[in-house]
């Protein structure tokens, strides 16, 4: 067996019998779990305590107990990886086709992604492009720690997860002149073109068009800490009766309507003022929140979950009715979701206020907070 020829064993499709079922949820909803500080300090050190590996990876994946075998996520289609690099160490080039959402919880260093350096500190978040060829580098004199979100989980759920270890360094190599010319061959194009079709906007497109569609450039952003901070401190002037939450979202401006810092993920930075009680809500998206200032608590469906700096939860499984609470101390988190993929499917109920209906966001109008009357 090779790359392009596999064995298959013979297998039939079977029927089963929907008549008449009555719809309702049958989700399977995964536990909140709170993965502690002292957790992931203790992991770290195990990680750093071991010899470097030849790919230079140190790495745990932090996974949840109902996860398949297959697909080892923290949520269903959300992986969550612990990585660690000491002082003068660092990784081999990998790539793969999932995006990324990375956070220095400790340490610096540096990244080197799609030929752009990007230079971090702790806290600072920025994104991996799918398939872009990226090393992490430690050049600082502590122990760096991070935190990797990505959608590999939902890949390997559809068995077209596809990593791949020291990639060539040109991804996007300089096309010659005598394959420019063979795309600018007129036999290689349809000469019907789009073909409008029906009186609602239909339009039948020929295959050379499928094959080759409109390509939007993913670009790394960084977003340090520091500058994210200065304007997520003005928040906290919306006082005690603000009934949205205090956050910023990190915004790639490729994933369009969607709202992402990549097209599967949105990554938001949040302020909660001391004794902040948020109002219940839920969404189809699933959650993941680290906390790295203050402390509190969430409620979940009804259970109650405490929290502190340095801890991870799977804070909102998909439609589980949540909200969280602040104790004496400032808090800070980010969060991490799989809205933007949602919004793309048209599966992101969003129920902003339990005595309201839900909305199909950015299918429908969706909500508004009081801002603008208390600006008024």
């Amino acid at each position: 067996m090779n790359e392009f020829r596999k064995d298959f064993p013979h297998m039939e499709g079977r029927f089963l019998d929907h008549s008449g079922r009555q719809a309702h949820d049958e989700n399977s909803y995964w536990a909140p779990i709170v993965v502690t500080k002292k957790q992931i300090d203790a992991e770290a050190e195990r990680l750093a305590s071991l010899p470097l590996p030849a790919n230079g990876r140190r790495e745990s994946l932090i996974v949840h107990p109902l996860a398949e075998a297959n697909a080892p996520g923290f949520a269903p289609g959300i992986q969550v990886k612990l990585s660690v690099l000491k002082p003068g160490e660092k990784t081999s080039a990998f790539r793969h086709n999932a995006t990324e959402v990375n956070f220095c919880i400790g340490g610096s260093g540096h990244t080197l992604i799609a030929g752009r350096r990007i230079t971090f500190s702790k806290y600072d978040v920025w994104n991996h492009p799918s398939h872009a060829s990226y090393r992490h580098v430690n050049d600082g004199k502590d122990l760096q720690v991070r935190l990797s979100y990505s959608n590999v989980p939902l890949l390997q759920h559809m068995q077209v997860y596809l990593p791949e270890d020291d990639p060539s360094a040109e991804l996007r190599p300089v096309e010659d002149p005598e394959e420019q010319a063979a795309k600018n061959d007129p036999r290689r194009k349809s000469p019907f073109g789009m073909i409008p079709f029906g009186a609602d906007g239909g339009m039948l497109m020929p295959y050379e068009i499928l094959i080759n569609p409109k390509t939007v450039v993913s670009n790394p952003l960084h977003f340090p800490w520091k500058d994210v901070k200065r304007e997520l401190d003005k928040l906290v002037a919306l006082g005690k009766d603000y009934v949205g939450r205090r956050l910023y979202m990190m915004y790639n401006p490729m994933t369009g309507r969607t709202n992402g810092i990549t097209p599967n993920f949105f990554a938001t930075i949040t302020i909660r003022p001391p004794k902040i009680v948020d109002r219940p809500h839920r969404h189809v998206s699933a959650a993941i929140n680290y906390y790295f200032q203050g402390s509190g608590y969430s409620t979940v469906a009804g259970n109650r979950y405490e929290w502190t700096a340095g801890d991870l939860m799977l804070s909102a499984p998909g439609w589980a009715v949540h909200n969280h609470a602040s104790y004496d101390d400032q808090v800070y988190e980010l969060t991490v979701q799989d809205q933007p993929l949602n919004i793309y499917m048209e599966s992101l109920l969003w129920q902003e206020d339990l005595k309201k209906q839900a909305a199909l966001l950015g299918s429908e109008p969706g909500f508004e907070t009081n801002r603008n009357r208390e600006a008024a």
